[in-house]
Parts: C-alpha cells; structure tokens; sequence
C-alpha cells in the first residue's frame, strides 16, 4: 500500500493543486529576520503582522503539538498571450496583477483545502488534528515552502518553482501526525538580480529584502490612506499590485499553464479601461468586482489607484472623468483626481509638473 504522503499527494494532486511536499512544524529560519523587518518598520500599515508575531515565528503557537506541515502550491500562471486589438486612441488601460485576474483564490482553493484535510484526518489517529490555511494563517509560509522543498525565496523575497516559476499561490496544511520530511530547496538565484533592478520604486533595497513601504503591491492594495506624493509617478498605469519583480524572473520560462484556477480567469481584467472604472460607483463597483480579490481595496482605494495610473498615462480626454471624480463624496479619491488632473495638464499644457512629477513611465 502506498505511504500515507504519497496518498497525500495523489490526493492532493487530484483537487487540483500542482505540488504537495511536507516539512517539520520546527521554528522557520526566517523568524529572527522577520522580526527585524519589524522593527525597522518594513511591514508599513501591516499591523497584523506585529500582532501576531509571535505566533508566526513558531507554528506551534498555531497548532499546539504540530509536527508537520504540508506546503501545497497552485498555479495562476496564464496561457500564452493571443494577439489582441491595441487600445484604441482616447482609451488608455490600466494593469492589474496577474493573480488578481482571476475569482478570489481563497475562495477558490478554501474547498479543496478543507477537503484535503477532512480526508488527511481521518487518515491518521483520531486524537490527531490539523488545520488549514490560505494566505490568512500567522505563519511565514515563505521560509516553510522553501523548507518543504516548494521552491527556493529568491531575491525578491518571493517563492520560485522550477517548474512554476513565480506564478502560484501557497496554502499549508498544519497537522499533529508525524510525517517524513521532503528536502529543502536550494537557492538558484545565482548571480541574477534582475528583479531587484525591475522594482520601478526600490522597495528592493538589497538582496532579499523587502521594504513594503515603497512596494507597489502594498501602495495599491493594503494602503488605505494616500498614496506618497513622491511615488505616485512610479505606479505608472498600475491600479492593482505589480508583477515587476516576479516577470523579471528567468525561472518562469519553465511554468506551465495553470490548471486549476484557468477556469476561474477573468479576461476583462487584461487591458481594463480606466475611464470606465473611474466612472463605477459603489454599487457597480461590488458588481464589477464581485468575487474578485479587488473589492478588498473597496471603491475609495480602487479609484485612488484608477486616478493615479490616469496621471500618469492618461491625456487631454482622461480630464474630464477625472474633473467629476475631483467633485466624488470621498475626500481620497478626490485628493488623487486633483493630483492626476494637474498632472496630465502639466504634460500636456506646459504647465509646471506637481511635486514628484517625473514624466509618463
């Protein structure tokens, strides 16, 4: 009869997750940087990373008498591009993150996962127990995956696959059965640092080093507040999270179309035009968005973002969108659209540029 872990795998396999591998419930050996990165102040508006702390830099804190956990990667890589119409003149387009052009994965995979572990715990003794997670336990799933032999944290501190590449999403499964470890995988990077030279605002300060603070991901999606004057130039046409740093990875020649999350792709969010976002209003907006991992931006910060990447891509014909949006009940999404207005008017008018003003990228 085949092993319990190679039972875990066909099964997991099965639901539609591409790699399975197992490691200890041991300390992560990241702990010690990841309280650095703390209390220099790297997690920005993060809170909850400090909150529970503690509890991420030991997995028994999560599951008391954990002695495994078991790393489960999906794809979200696309299927090679097909040639599509150039936005017409007039219409300029925003970009949104690769895996946000998809349903929520936590939705997605959250069945599954509590399939698999229904299935893995009445498998082993009853008195054992486990729980799963999907990007929403208090554990340093990175450093664990690397453990567990998912893939290696490259430079720009994301998890790599050789035969993934950057384009999947990591869910764990901590359990109080003993199983055997898989090796760890080792770092590739080489001499490459192609993502830390991609990074449009250098939030990638040194080799595996992330300062949220600057990372475009966290301006577009977790801030809540305004956007820095200074780096509002840097988002380009960016109006959900960035791939930069992971595109730049050479490894992701080797990823292989998603299976799991292709029926869940949402093609309207490939080239979405930006003037007929910034027109949404709350209740179109949960429309549009519904299902999506874009509504935990809520309208305010989803518009704030729209009105940034219009700043900065946007002409003469963005104005007048922007010049009602300037007028919107919300004070931050009339904040941006003030900013985008004087912006596009300065590139196009030979005004004086606003502070951070840069040109077009």
């Amino acid at each position: 009869m085949p092993s319990l872990v190679a039972r875990i795998r066909t099964r997991a396999a099965d639901l539609g997750f591409d790699d399975c591998r197992v490691t200890s419930a041991a300390s992560p050996a990241s702990a010690d940087r990841f309280r650095s990165a703390l209390a220099e102040g790297r997690h920005a508006g993060m809170e909850w990373l400090a909150r529970n702390a503690d509890k991420r830099c030991d997995p028994q804190l999560v599951l008391p008498g954990a002695r495994s956990i078991i790393l489960l990667a999906t794809s979200y890589n696309p299927p090679k591009p097909t040639p599509t119409d150039p936005p017409q003149p007039g219409s300029p387009t925003g970009t949104v993150a690769r895996y946000a052009r998809h349903q929520d994965y936590h939705d997605v995979l959250a069945s599954r996962l509590a399939e698999l572990t229904t299935w893995l715990d009445s498998e082993i003794q009853p008195s054992h127990r486990s729980l799963w997670y999907v990007d929403t336990g208090p554990i340093l799933e990175r450093d664990l995956a690397q453990r567990a032999g998912i893939g290696f944290v490259g430079r720009h501190t994301n998890v790599v696959s050789r035969s993934l590449g950057n384009w999947f999403f990591i869910a764990e499964i901590l359990t109080q059965a003993e199983l055997p470890e898989d090796p760890a995988a080792r770092n590739l990077c080489g001499k490459c640092t192609r993502c830390l030279d991609a990074c449009p605002t250098q939030a990638l300060p040194a080799p595996f080093t992330l300062d949220a603070r600057r990372c475009i991901s966290y301006l577009t999606i977790e801030l809540k507040g305004s956007i820095p004057v200074e780096l509002r130039p840097l988002v380009g046409d960016r109006i959900y999270g960035c791939d930069d740093c992971l595109a730049a990875c050479p490894w992701n020649r080797f990823a292989a179309e998603a299976r799991l999350m292709a029926p869940h792709r949402r093609t309207d969010l490939d080239q979405p035009g930006l003037l007929e976002l910034l027109a949404l209003d709350n209740t179109a907006f949960r429309t549009r968005f519904a299902g999506s991992p874009i509504l935990r931006t809520k309208r305010r910060g989803f518009l704030r973002n729209v009105c940034v990447a219009l700043g900065n891509v946007g002409g003469p014909e963005s104005l007048p969108a922007l010049r009602a949006a300037a007028a919107d009940p919300e004070p931050l999404i009339q904040e941006h659209a003030l900013w985008a207005i004087d912006r596009i008017e300065a590139r196009f008018n030979g005004g004086s540029a606003p502070v951070g003003a840069t040109g077009p990228r």
